[in-house]
């Protein structure tokens, strides 16, 4: 009897570990719909914190000044500030901005805060709160009509900007003083002799209310100028406190972030949690090669922090004595692509990639914490569970991506995306939810935009994410394309990111920028790259019959390149996202293209690639030359 009872037992674990295995339901019963999300606890704790007017992530640090006072809250280029120090000069800068600046204190002011990362921009931050200000985080790379349509569309009556984006601004002070928007500049000097320390009064900010607006994070700007997206005061206390229970950080935990401040990626995935944690920062002024394994070491980093193309650019430089010489247990980010997965892992001896996928303006977040090969190169894995609570509230649709409209089928409905087909993702809105969903400040139009509605019924509502995916049979997401960078060739989409990854194992090619062009007398856009070799490369070494033949063997025959464009570096945005604007328009007409760059094309019926010229362009518009 005892012996038939422990074989039932067996039996009965056997097939529990088949079918965990199989749907995943640990997994799901762990992290929810998406393994951020917010629990009655935080839910209440939101609403104490609302009665006791203490909404702020300033009061958090206050609250960790008197509790931690010794304990570093930020290292900065060899120099640390405790929670102490750090707070202490934050009360400084805020009575700078009411006694110098002008701040008025306790209007919700609007203001602009402009410059590269620095202690003294988180103290500019911490003390716009600490007076009950709105704060606008200014790309500090903008200029001109970019940098004034930030300050004009958030209304900032107030700029307060780092000395060291002096030449940005002044030329456009002129339409600045037009719009009634008042500059200081700050320096470490200015801040490092401020001694009036008089402590902030709470009635400075007991009009804050979970509902305010707390911020505006801009988006990239790459499709037009920057939107201004809204944060809350109760969005950005919660997302901070719900990602510091994420990675489960303590206050021992070290994050290194070199990405900028201004960015939703540095503030809200590092900065806020930190301060939620009463952890440590350790801030990097911007990304560089010679700077990165130094200041990860020297702060004994835990955790790393990437966006975009951050972990390529590490993979393809030479290296570095202390790129194995550190204690980080956590790469943190998002953009890691499935090329780099692993020889990142592997070089820098990195234990777990935790990617993620999330947006400032969106909603909806996939997270996936990968220690070895079953989840690599994914966004995330929903089981049974999942599909069955949330697969009707977050779904995947088939588009065409030359119109980006929904395809729909003979009685009007969107069509889903079976398992491995890539679509766009939607999230289901209603109209009472929709409230508090994505917006862009001073732009209904644009908000509007994300919405749409009858989609698989009438007056149904979901928001479009503006980003293809594609799950396998075993639950895992991928990340395809965004949808303005996929393109239709020879009536099939083409994913940018795939073929992008397929050149970058070329040994000869270090980077690849892919993009579809217009090209007369054909439908669609023809696959172009710009390539930048590996280093000690010249154009002469490389085999360029070899690289036509790699990337047929790795890529269908509408995805392969048909011109290639030789750069010495690529374009990046602030996050390193790769730019793609200006090398769309100028298209393969070598009478319109800017620069020095050398061209290859690969004709039909070619071996390889050769070099393309301005005859080659003429033939191809003439219909004396068919593209393969």
């Amino acid at each position: 009897m005892a012996l038939s009872i422990l074989t039932s037992v067996a039996s009965l674990a056997a097939l529990s570990a088949y079918l965990d295995a199989k749907y995943h339901i640990r997994h799901d019963l762990a992290t929810g719909r998406s393994g951020l999300d917010p629990i009655a606890s935080d839910l209440t704790w939101l609403q104490d914190r609302a009665s006791q007017h203490k909404l702020l992530t300033y009061d958090i640090l206050e609250h960790h000044a008197s509790h931690q006072p010794h304990h570093p809250f930020v290292i900065f280029e060899g120099r640390t500030w405790s929670y102490a120090e750090f707070f202490e000069s934050v009360k400084g800068v805020a009575n700078w901005l009411v006694n110098a600046v002008g701040m008025k204190g306790g209007q919700g002011e609007m203001v602009a805060l402009d410059g590269g990362n620095s202690v003294e921009y988180l103290m500019v931050w911490f003390a716009v709160e600490a007076l009950g200000g709105c704060l606008s985080f200014v790309n500090w790379n903008l200029t001109g009509d970019g940098l004034v349509h930030c300050v004009k569309l958030s209304d900032a009556t107030i700029m307060i900007a780092d000395e060291d984006v002096k030449q940005n601004i002044e030329p456009v002070r002129p339409q600045l003083d037009q719009l009634g928007c008042k500059i200081s500049y700050y320096s470490p000097t200015l801040f490092s002799n401020l001694t009036d320390t008089t402590p902030i009064p709470p009635s400075a900010r007991e009009n804050v209310t979970i509902e305010s607006l707390r911020q505006l994070i801009y988006t990239s700007g790459t499709t037009g100028l920057p939107k201004g997206v809204i944060s809350t005061t109760g969005k950005e206390l919660l997302i901070g406190k719900m990602v510091a229970r994420y990675l489960n950080l303590q206050q021992s935990d070290r994050m290194y972030t070199c990405m900028p401040l201004y960015h939703g990626a540095a503030h809200s995935l590092c900065t806020t949690p930190i301060i939620h944690a009463g952890a440590t920062i350790i801030l990097g002024r911007k990304f560089s090669h010679r700077t990165f394994w130094p200041e990860v070491h020297a702060g004994a980093a835990s955790t790393i922090q990437y966006v975009g193309e951050l972990c390529r650019y590490l993979l393809n430089g030479p290296p570095h004595p202390l790129e194995r010489q550190h204690v980080v247990q956590r790469a943190w980010g998002n953009g890691m692509r499935p090329d780099v997965w692993e020889p990142f892992r592997e070089r820098f001896n990195i234990p777990v990639i935790n990617e993620l996928y999330a947006a400032t303006d969106g909603l909806g977040s996939i997270f996936n914490r990968n220690r070895g090969p079953f989840t690599a190169h994914a966004l995330g894995l929903r089981g049974a569970i999942w599909n069955w609570r949330f697969g009707d509230e977050e779904v995947r649709v088939k588009m065409d991506v030359d119109t980006e409209d929904i395809l729909r089928d003979e009685h009007g409905w969107a069509v889903r995306c079976k398992d491995g087909e890539a679509g766009q993702v939607l999230h289901r809105l209603t109209d009472e939810t929709d409230v508090g969903g994505p917006a862009y400040y001073q732009n209904e139009g644009a908000t509007k935009n994300r919405r749409i509605r009858d989609v698989f019924k009438k007056g149904d509502l979901w928001f479009k994410s503006g980003d293809m995916m594609r799950q396998d049979p075993s639950g895992l997401v991928y990340f395809v394309d965004r949808l303005g960078d996929t393109f239709r060739w020879k009536s099939e989409n083409v994913s940018t990111n795939e073929v992008s990854d397929a050149l970058t194992r070329f040994p000869s090619i270090a980077e690849a920028n892919v993009y579809g062009v217009s090209i007369p007398g054909y439908d669609g856009r023809a696959g172009t790259a710009s390539i930048v070799l590996t280093p000690n490369t010249n154009i002469g070494d490389v085999d360029w019959t070899a690289v036509a033949k790699h990337a047929r063997s790795l890529l269908p025959g509408y995805a392969v390149p048909l011109f290639l464009r030789v750069a010495r570096e690529l374009e990046y945005t602030g996050t390193l996202k790769l730019q793609k604007g200006r090398l769309k328009r100028e298209g393969v007409d070598l009478g319109v293209v800017t620069g020095g760059d050398c061209w290859f094309w690969l004709p039909e019926l070619s071996g390889g690639y050769v070099p393309y010229t301005e005859k080659d362009w003429e033939a191809i518009k003439g219909k004396k030359i068919r593209l393969a």
